[in-house]
């Protein structure tokens, strides 16, 4: 298991870049390490928890550029930069394009709040995610940790797991619990996974070798 870096893309409170630093802490990425958070915006939590844990920074702010090409590349030479070996988006809600992917294929992890493929893609972010749920009114829920490619919320599942939904449920309650025992979760572990080298990629579906002893 090489060390690696790992560089975690945020835009938000960084609740799954919380549950990733103290993974990092318990020794669950062996000699690998979080080396950088990259924000879309100035001014969000996450950037302060990343500071709380001596964890270097960079904002690559949207709107201070004028297409999602110039944005993306941008993204990829940050990413570039900082000599990332795993991307790891985290509430990142900015949309990027192919340079990223190209410059860092089946080398970004996104945390999804539902059960791909139900409840996913263009427009299923956030609460939203959570509303379309409880209308549908299914009886579970849960999360998916999967690598990135140009679809959104398309690319090789990693890992998911369940999570049940109660009948008084709001988003919200819904958005939390699955954050505590599924987001929290799987995407420490597929991170974990990445680390260890134990993820392969073949015809669309991630395939996760066993552990030698």
């Amino acid at each position: 298991m090489s060390k690696k870096n790992i560089v975690v893309l945020v835009s938000g409170g960084g609740t799954n870049l919380q549950s990733l630093i103290e993974s990092e802490k318990k020794g669950m990425f062996g000699e690998s390490r979080i080396t950088c958070v990259i924000s879309s915006k100035d001014g969000v939590y996450a950037l302060e928890r990343a500071k709380k844990n001596d964890i270097k920074t960079r904002v690559v702010k949207r709107k201070d550029y004028s297409d999602i090409a110039l944005y993306s590349k941008a993204l990829a030479d940050a990413l570039t930069e900082e000599k990332a070996d795993l991307a790891v988006l985290a509430g990142f809600l900015t949309v990027f394009d192919g340079q990223v992917y190209e410059r860092f294929p089946n080398k970004i992890i996104n945390i999804h709040p539902a059960l791909i493929p139900s409840f996913c893609g263009k427009g299923f972010y956030g609460l939203h995610v959570h509303e379309a749920a409880l209308e549908k009114g299914v009886k579970i829920s849960g999360a998916t940790a999967h690598f990135v490619v140009p679809e959104c919320d398309a690319g090789p599942i990693i890992l998911q797991k369940a999570v049940e939904v109660m009948e008084n449920d709001t988003p919200e309650s819904l958005q939390r619990r699955i954050m505590e025992e599924a987001e929290w979760k799987i995407l420490p572990e597929a991170v974990k996974l990445f680390c260890e080298d134990r993820l392969t990629v073949k015809n669309g579906k991630t395939y996760i070798k066993e552990r030698l002893s």
